[in-house]
């Protein structure tokens, strides 16, 4: 999760966070490389005596300044499109969660299971316990199997809402009447904490998400006592 005064990406614990953070540095390289080129051409603008004033016609220089802003945007456009299709690729998934949002809370319904269905309600500053975190723990946490590729079908029983944990890279509307669906991956147990990410009225920021990701031997057990 976040910590104070951070000024990068949380840490990334999924395949496509990775990949996603990758994407980011390869894009702010590029970014910081043309924003040089570009200040010390305009310092060359201004401490240096212009020549050649009266020209006219220069091919090269044209081909250039029109080629290489194409093939600086390929660069860019490869692998962003790389990254938004493994973002939609889900294969074989071993477990479907199907995600409700309401104002102000999350209901959480494991679809293979029968009966296995609960709310996500935020604690109250009041009943937080020593080492708990402020607006971010919830009653009842989703618990999710690590290393296995997980289904969330995410949709909304009222206004719009948005299912975020960025150490995941998950970012997902929740839309009332229609069903988006996000893959979850983790490479680690933990504890992952998110929030609705789409200003939903007065209580938006009182709706977490906390994932607590574990071994399969560990879930199972957790899903037998659930229902």
């Amino acid at each position: 999760m976040a910590y104070p005064s951070q000024l990068g990406l949380q840490d990334a614990t999924s395949p496509i966070m990775e990949e996603l953070m990758n994407f980011h540095d390869h894009t702010l390289m590029i970014v910081f490389l043309i924003s040089s080129l570009v200040l010390y051409i305009i310092t060359l603008m201004l401490s240096t005596k212009l020549t050649h004033t009266s020209t006219m016609d220069a091919q090269e220089v044209e081909t250039i300044w029109t080629i290489l802003p194409a093939a600086i945007l390929i660069l860019i456009a490869l692998p962003s499109l790389r990254i938004l299709y493994m973002m939609d690729e889900i294969n074989n998934p071993v477990l479907t969660v199907k995600t409700m949002g309401h104002q102000w809370y999350w209901s959480y319904e494991y679809t293979d299971y029968e009966d296995l269905c609960f709310d996500s309600y935020m604690v109250p500053t009041n009943d937080l316990k020593p080492g708990d975190l402020r607006l971010l723990e919830v009653d009842n946490r989703v618990v999710l199997p690590m290393e296995l590729p997980i289904r969330m079908l995410i949709s909304s029983e009222d206004v719009l809402h948005s299912w975020a944990v960025p150490s995941l890279g998950l970012k997902t509307d929740a839309i009332p009447g229609r069903l988006n669906q996000a893959t979850i991956s983790s490479n680690r147990p933990g504890l992952y904490y998110g929030q609705c990410s789409e200003i939903c009225g007065s209580n938006h920021s009182f709706m977490p998400i906390v994932l607590e990701m574990v071994p399969l031997k560990h879930f199972e057990t957790w899903s037998v006592s659930m229902i």
